[in-house]
């Protein structure tokens, strides 16, 4: 059984904790050893209910979650897991649908991977979900005494990772919340795929189009449609509302 870990030396670091929800004993037995293999910690649990239980016991550092799950599905469990305490989770997914995707994202997963699925990709994924996190934690903490960001009629608040847009609070995943500051720091300003996934998603490769999409698509759907520009074949930008 493994136990709650704090990321000393960066979010990347040996002794994060993962917990892993996936009933196939094969493909979850294959996880826990190819974490493990990278020092960290595991604990796998093998239905939805399980899985919910263990996320508030060991407060992990990140959730590979599958969607078809015993009792509760995953979509489920993320929701259960991200209103008790903000954590990344990586959705796995038997199915190569755009709609169960953004139905993911939109319950709080930070990325999701189809099956079958590299065990060195889900690695790098996850390696690259903890930075972020670590990244984020420090410049939360940089910027105590920034005053929010004000574009158009969006405020976004670094210091408390909270965004308003007409008064009303939008709740983002922390992926969604990355993605909308590099956004909305250069206004009307293009941003390629190939930067957004750089820089948002500490990626290094062009591989992840897809999921910058996909996440471009689920924040449209809490920002409104009208907030960010498709510059076809290149990527997308921010544009704040004209003033009246």
């Amino acid at each position: 059984m493994a136990a709650n870990a704090t990321i000393p030396g960066g979010a990347s670091s040996a002794g994060a904790t993962i917990l892993i929800v996936e009933d196939e004993p094969a493909i979850a037995t294959a996880i826990a050893q190819r974490l493990a293999a990278e020092g960290w910690r595991t604990e796998v649990a093998r239905d939805g209910l399980s899985g919910v239980e263990a996320a508030a016991r060991l407060q992990p550092d990140a959730v590979v979650l599958d969607v078809m799950l015993p009792g509760i599905d995953g979509l489920e469990v993320c929701r259960r897991i991200q209103a008790d305490r903000p954590v990344p989770v990586l959705m796995l997914t038997a199915r190569d649908d755009e709609t169960d995707m953004l139905v993911g994202l939109g319950v709080g997963a930070d990325d999701y991977m189809t099956k079958p699925f590299s065990q060195r990709e889900l690695v790098a994924r996850l390696k690259a979900l903890l930075r972020r996190v670590d990244r984020a934690s420090q410049a939360s903490a940089a910027s105590t005494v920034e005053p929010p960001m004000t574009v158009g009629d969006v405020v976004i608040d670094k210091a408390q990772r909270r965004v308003h847009r007409a008064d009303e609070e939008v709740h983002l995943t922390p992926t969604e919340f990355e993605l909308l500051v590099m956004l909305a720091s250069s206004p009307k300003t293009v941003q390629t795929r190939e930067r957004l996934l750089a820089e948002v998603w500490d990626w290094a490769d062009a591989s992840g189009t897809r999921t910058v999409d996909s996440h471009i698509k689920a924040l449209r759907r809490k920002l409104g449609s009208d907030l960010i520009r498709t510059v076809h074949g290149v990527g997308y930008a921010f544009e704040p509302p004209a003033d009246d």
